[in-house]
């Protein structure tokens, strides 16, 4: 019910919503939902991170370069490197870090 949870949340919401999936001692898994136009501004991660789409389009940005993912596709994002994700239509991404 995580993912029906996180788009009901959207419905309402002008800010991307975060949910996490999966809790480790040495990881944690997010999934993170985005209506179109939504944009989570630039930040870092302390640990190395795997980001995938799992529905909708994606601009992430890293180091002033964009790259674009679509549904399946995922990128590396290494650890204290400043990036951001913006959305080109409703999506939902899932984060693994650590």
């Amino acid at each position: 019910m995580l993912i029906h949870d996180i788009k009901e949340q959207l419905e309402e919401s002008k800010h991307p919503v975060a949910k996490t999936f999966h809790l480790g001692d040495h990881f944690k898994v997010l999934i993170f939902g985005f209506k179109k136009g939504m944009k989570l501004e630039d930040h870092k991660a302390k640990h190395p991170t795997k980001l995938l789409v799992l529905e909708g389009d994606i601009i992430y940005t890293q180091e002033k370069r964009d790259h674009r993912l679509k549904k399946h596709e995922e990128i590396e994002i290494p650890p204290h490197i400043t990036h951001n994700v913006s959305a080109l239509k409703d999506s939902l991404v899932l984060l693994t870090q650590g």
